[in-house]
């Protein structure tokens, strides 16, 4: 009989591509997945450690597996990503039922974690950073799949050691990616049918700074603009401090590059953001904001910021609300960085991404069809907008992977849905 496995992925797109890999090592071990743990014989975590309650979250998820263990002493269950990086032994000692652990470094070593185990080996923990070149030679290459949109990864890691962050602990530093094997793996995609890259990293905005080469990231845009069947390109995550000008012009250039920026803030105020080792100063967020819209006045942004950040006064978190305020955000990301109340930005956010998204109802949007969609019982399509948002319709699946003009007929916190015209 096949074997099964169970996979539960939270977390950042990194952790989507890491476990696109886990999938691909587990399927030439002949292990099929399956939607539910109780029907499987190895459960995977791939976590994320970036908030505070992470740790809780994983250990309350692995606890829910106890019982299963109890019932089936041969499942395998095992914690990868960065908690597992952070915590590490830790989990193995708290949790004796858990069999592996494997760090962010350490996905290409599960076949054999797993071979380990199920020889009656002991528990397996594998968390050493690995050295430059060995992961030159292990970035995850996705020319394998399908879908009509796609992640690929330039580079991994962080060197800016914002002071409430651990991607650097977890992730390591910073390494990028060689340009020829993105735009090889951005053709081998493109040949597939892939319409749509997400080129990602923990900072795009530095690629080749650590290796002080050419291109730089609006080099490699450029590049990845000029592949034959890409339609869109976008990228996730950008560092305020590392958004050059030419990375700017980038979105006046490239017709291709998407209209829609993510652009941390994390505060308003210029004490915190200096005490958050963020590097930039308000002035300079808001004069980088105002040269992007002036090269693309449609552009939309969205934003993370932190509320509660220690030594935090009254005053820094006005200014942070009236940074809000001033920019008009599309979307933000409010995290609180401890548990205080007054966060009277949750509700101004919630107004102002109604108010902007809202303002989409009646008009007609061009949408990238990704595939099909079930809502309510009822078979329809999805797709993308310019500015990244999921859009629901009805219409005939052979427009998947075209361009469609849709209506917008109405508006949902994170949804629109439409009429295809």
């Amino acid at each position: 009989m096949a074997k099964s496995f169970y996979l539960e992925t939270f977390g950042c797109q990194m952790n989507v591509v890491d476990s696109e890999r886990i999938v691909a090592t587990l399927h030439s071990l002949g292990y099929q997945q399956v939607a539910t743990s109780e029907e499987s014989d190895l459960i995977l975590l791939n976590t994320c450690s970036v908030r505070d309650k992470a740790e809780r979250k994983v250990y309350g998820h692995l606890n829910r597996f106890k019982a299963l263990k109890q019932e089936n002493p041969r499942l395998i269950i095992g914690v990868g990503g960065c908690v597992a990086q952070q915590e590490g032994e830790k989990i193995l000692k708290k949790l004796p039922f858990v069999d592996l652990v494997f760090g962010t470094h350490n996905v290409h070593r599960l076949a054999e974690m797993i071979g380990e185990v199920a020889a009656r080996r002991g528990q397996q923990l594998a968390t050493e950073f690995l050295d430059r070149e060995t992961r030159l030679r292990l970035f995850p290459r996705r020319a394998a799949g399908s879908g009509i949109a796609r992640f690929v990864t330039v580079m991994q890691g962080c060197d800016n050691f914002c002071t409430y962050c651990v991607v650097p602990l977890v992730r390591g530093r910073e390494i990028s990616r060689p340009c020829s094997e993105v735009i090889d793996e951005v053709r081998a995609l493109a040949r597939q049918g892939v319409k749509e890259i997400t080129l990602i990293g923990q900072n795009v905005n530095s690629y080749n700074r650590q290796e002080g080469i050419s291109p730089d990231f609006s080099g490699l845009l450029q590049q990845v603009h000029g592949v034959d069947g890409i339609e869109r390109i976008r990228f996730v995550t950008s560092h305020p401090r590392d958004l050059s000008a030419p990375l700017i012009d980038s979105f006046a250039s490239l017709d291709k590059l998407c209209p829609q920026l993510h652009l941390p803030v994390q505060s308003g105020s210029d004490r915190i953001l200096t005490a958050m080792n963020r590097g930039y100063t308000v002035d300079e967020y808001r004069r980088q904001v105002e040269r992007l819209r002036a090269v693309r006045p449609d552009i939309r942004l969205s934003s993370d910021v932190i509320v509660g950040f220690p030594g935090e006064r009254q005053e820094d978190a006005d200014a942070s609300l009236a940074l809000v305020r001033e920019i008009g955000y599309a979307d933000i990301y409010l995290f609180l960085y401890s548990s205080r109340p007054g966060t009277a930005a949750a509700a101004l956010v919630d107004d102002n991404s109604q108010k902007i998204w809202g303002a989409d109802v009646g008009q007609v949007l061009p949408v990238l069809v990704e595939g099909p969609s079930r809502r309510n019982g009822e078979e329809s399509l999805f797709g993308r907008s310019p500015w990244n948002r999921i859009v629901n319709f009805r219409g005939d699946p052979h427009l998947i992977g075209t361009i469609v003009p849709v209506k917008i007929i109405r508006n949902n916190t994170n949804t629109q849905f439409g009429t295809i015209l």
